[in-house]
């Protein structure tokens, strides 16, 4: 896929729901996944069920004051979003997640929050964010890897967690030993290599988190 197709099918959509995607510009080091967390990682969040009024302000309105509070935001406002390689909507991500198949790899983008946005709404409906206005699916990230928001949608509604520096969670350094050497046929070979390569650069002591093949309890 060429760079002005994903302009035209990804890039374009975020905008209008007020995120500037800036390519190539995530920092060095950054975790490549997050998973695994438990409640005690967590350090604040939110839950909206569907039937809250007003629903896509109040979570847009929730989503910012936790971005604030955690520090989400550098000085430019400016974060990272965890977006599906290629063209890939979210939909189509849990789709073949369900069915068992090969999902596509998702990579940390660089984004800067305009002065006019709507995350909830138009970027959950933009099918990168989520799969329509008040379902949205995301996570993202802080510059400096400080802290984690992660957003999902369930039967009943819209729950949102922060989880403060990831990736000193020995849960979820847990969760990247055994997902780096999870042997799966429809698994993801390239965030498999991804996550390997990030735990060896941190060197033995960091990684030893745990030597247990069972995979951790995901929040």
């Amino acid at each position: 896929m060429g760079v002005r197709e994903r302009e035209r099918k990804v890039y374009r959509p975020l905008r209008r729901a007020g995120l500037e995607v800036i390519p190539d510009a995530v920092p060095d080091g950054i975790v490549p996944f997050v998973g695994g967390y438990g409640g005690e990682d967590c350090s604040g969040g939110f839950s909206h069920p569907y039937d809250t009024p007003r629903l896509v302000e109040r979570l847009n309105e929730d989503w910012y004051a936790l971005a604030v509070s955690t520090g989400l935001f550098d000085h430019r406002r400016e974060f990272l979003v965890m977006l599906p390689q290629g063209t890939r909507t979210h939909a189509t991500v849990l789709r073949n997640m369900r069915e068992g198949r090969e999902a596509s790899p998702a990579l940390w983008t660089r984004v800067r929050l305009l002065e006019r946005w709507d995350v909830m709404g138009r970027g959950a409906g933009s099918a990168f964010l989520g799969v329509r206005a008040g379902h949205p699916g995301f996570g993202m990230m802080a510059l400096d890897g400080s802290v984690y928001l992660i957003c999902s949608t369930g039967e009943r509604g819209v729950d949102v967690a922060a989880v403060p520096h990831p990736h000193r969670s020995e849960n979820v350094l847990r969760h990247l030993e055994w997902f780096a050497g999870w042997d799966y046929p429809v698994g993801n070979p390239e965030l498999r290599r991804r996550i390997a390569a990030w735990l060896a650069a941190r060197g033995p002591a960091a990684a030893g988190a745990s030597a247990s093949a069972v995979p951790p309890g995901v929040a």
